[in-house]
């Protein structure tokens, strides 16, 4: 059994920042590579930032850049994404997911991604 659980999501007023967790059970996280995707209403999903096996490497889109910040924990088997300043268009269902085919554990891209948490909600208004 391999599942992702996120957690974390809510409803905050803009500005506001939330702390959002992947866990994961039935497997282990640290030599994988794992991503965050979001999938806002009427829009496709994209994926938003990426973390590295070893947490050394990661990856940004340019809208979150500055205030989105990946983290994993691979004691605890759980990443981490810390948003803050959260803008209205940050609105979305926020997903984690674990690249279990790239050996080497890098961020090699937002196409790459097969085991897929449930997503958490994240609603920014006022």
């Amino acid at each position: 059994q391999l599942q992702l659980v996120e957690s974390g999501g809510g409803l905050v007023q803009p500005g506001g920042s939330l702390r959002l967790s992947c866990a994961a059970s039935g497997f282990t996280l640290d030599i994988y590579a794992i991503g965050w995707f979001r999938q806002a209403p009427g829009k496709a999903r994209e994926g938003v930032s990426c973390i590295s096996k070893g947490g050394d490497g990661t990856n940004y889109i340019d809208s979150v850049k500055g205030r989105f910040t990946i983290s994993r924990d691979n004691a605890k088997n759980t990443v981490y994404l810390q948003i803050d300043n959260l803008k209205p268009e940050d609105t979305a269902m926020y997903y984690c997911a674990a690249d279990i085919f790239g050996h080497e554990g890098t961020c090699r891209g937002y196409n790459y991604f097969e085991v897929w948490g449930r997503g958490t909600p994240v609603t920014v208004s006022s």
